[in-house]
């Protein structure tokens, strides 16, 4: 029997009672302050996932990290505040000792056949084996759960006037792509701010949301393949600045958006 992958022991869950479901944080997908944020997007799926009443696939999800997660166990509590025919809104809570750290509301739901287009352009980017390897230091320990090749917006030491960034990335060791993953890697794009400035500053992400578009066949389609990714910001204002991203597939479809406003000091 082999180990379970990384990501997958990291979203170990086990019911509590009804609707309230306990995991642990994990040290391999450990951030400067906290676990990951995009490990904590991707807990928060898969307690949805779990749930005996969920419907269907995730459709949206908002985070907001209210508060900073220590290392050890948490609770997340998971609940349906309206079913309707196609989709499901639901409110989870991630709390350790009785104080809520993450709030969160998703929409999972059934989609149909219609009428479709897409307005957005694949990002140009030359092959990942055109690309050196890496781009995060050591010291950041979840980002060596990702194999990662930037076209652009590289950790340098030198201030930019464009904070756009993009990059091959897939789990490592590669793992067949689900939405958890997917979830996940909606947040790899570092700070914004850290290549405008070329320097670490304090931030961190206050609220997080992310679109799906990608399907469970969207995902079979892409199985352990690299997807593109694509992040930039518009304003730095006052201590605060967005950040949207993309995430296409190999088959240059769009799999999942995202857009994300981040706390900063400089």
């Amino acid at each position: 029997m082999t180990d379970p992958h990384p990501f997958d022991d990291a979203l170990t869950l086990e019911a509590v009672r009804d609707g309230v479901v306990r995991g642990r944080t994990s040290t391999a997908y450990k951030n400067m302050v906290g676990p990951f944020g995009g490990l904590t997007a991707a807990t928060l799926i898969r307690a949805v996932e779990k749930h005996p009443d969920r419907l269907g696939e995730p459709i949206s999800i908002t985070i907001n990290f209210a508060g900073p997660v220590s290392d050890g166990e948490f609770e997340i509590s998971t609940r349906a505040v309206r079913t309707n025919r196609s989709n499901q809104h639901w409110y989870l809570e991630l709390s350790q000792d009785g104080v809520v750290a993450t709030t969160a509301t998703a929409v999972f739901g059934t989609r149909r056949e219609t009428w479709n287009d897409v307005e957005a352009s694949l990002p140009a980017a030359p092959a990942p084996s055109d690309l050196e390897a890496g781009g995060f230091p050591d010291f950041i320990a979840w980002a060596k759960n990702y194999e990662m090749h930037f076209a652009a917006g590289r950790l340098s030491e030198e201030e930019t006037v464009d904070s756009t960034a993009t990059l091959w990335v897939r789990d490592a060791p590669p793992r067949p792509l689900d939405f958890a993953s997917l979830t996940s890697m909606c947040d790899i794009f570092y700070p914004r701010v850290f290549q405008r400035r070329g320097k670490f500053v304090p931030a961190g992400t206050i609220t997080l949301t992310i679109h799906y578009f990608a399907t469970a066949a969207d995902l079979a389609t892409q199985a352990e393949g690299r997807l593109l990714g694509t992040a930039h910001s518009r304003r730095f204002n006052q201590g605060y600045f967005d950040q949207s991203a993309e995430l296409w597939g190999t088959d240059g479809h769009l799999l999942a958006t995202s857009h994300q406003v981040v706390y900063y000091k400089d």
